[in-house]
């Protein structure tokens, strides 16, 4: 075997290993949440077993992680929503224009990235007791505002200075406004940032469980608040908790299958000049 050959079984040898390192959890997890609790406990582990669906008839009727996930729904693509939205004319005017306070401004929105959220969770629970805001919607969706809209302006920014300025000044010649411009020209061309921004918001407002599970305990707590409920006390049941896992990973797998077009080119963004 020549020099080139083993190079290339060896590239295949690691490429495989790295991708079984990557599955293997997501495999461990589909498979636990079909198993029994008796086999889901069985040591050495049960590789061959007889798949049951109980786990999740369980979860989803009885334990209503569907009505938590229909929250998580609400919440994350609202959210997503409003930050880009909100984001994208941001972005659009810090990377364009030229205005007072401009780099104190895009200090703040880069620095509130940088604030732990254990800081924040006592003062915002009390806000939004007083508010009456507290098990509600509109209560997780504007505090993951205050998180992901710093993340759709920070990378928007970036993708509308890559965006040549000739473009404007041709668009304006042609009489379009600057809004038109924003709408017509930029922000087609920006896409890409707009997908990776929108999948990092999305993926953000989903996951998050500290304001989830402080802010809305009951009729609007989110699938990752539900998934924690099934570890109190001394029985962890490993099936509940896997299928209620699965059901939190899938949607987010959809949304980056969808964008994924554009997240593949948001991320190499800039590596090409």
């Amino acid at each position: 075997m020549s020099a080139r050959s083993r190079g290339l079984v060896t590239e295949a040898l690691l490429l495989a290993a790295i991708c079984a390192f990557c599955v293997f959890p997501f495999y461990w997890m589909v498979t636990t949440s079909l198993k029994t609790q008796v086999v889901a406990l069985q040591s050495p582990p049960a590789w061959v077993f007889a798949p049951t669906l109980a786990n999740y008839v369980e979860v989803l009727f009885e334990d209503k992680v569907g009505v938590a996930l229909v929250n998580s729904i609400i919440v994350a693509v609202s959210t997503t929503l409003l930050a880009v939205c909100l984001g994208t004319p941001a972005a659009y005017a810090l990377a364009r224009f030229e205005f007072r306070g401009k780099t104190d401004l895009w200090f703040w929105f880069i620095t509130n990235r940088f604030v732990s959220p254990v800081v924040l969770a006592f003062p915002v629970f009390l806000i939004a007791r007083d508010l009456g805001l507290r098990d509600t919607h509109l209560a997780l969706i504007l505090m993951y505002l205050t998180f992901t809209l710093p993340i759709v302006i920070w990378i928007c920014t970036d993708q509308f200075r890559s965006i040549p300025r000739e473009l404007d000044e041709a668009a304006l010649l042609e009489g379009a406004s600057q809004w038109r411009i924003f709408r017509s020209v930029c922000l087609p061309l920006a896409m890409p940032g707009v997908a990776v921004s929108s999948i990092l918001a999305f993926i953000f407002s989903w996951n998050e469980l500290l304001f989830a599970y402080i802010l809305a305990p009951k009729n609007a707590k989110t699938a990752p608040a539900m998934a924690v409920t099934f570890m109190e006390g001394y029985d962890v049941p490993y099936g509940k908790i896997m299928a209620t896992s699965t059901l939190i990973v899938i949607p987010v797998l959809i949304f980056a299958l969808l964008a994924s077009k554009h997240l593949v080119r948001g991320l190499t963004m800039g590596a090409v000049k």
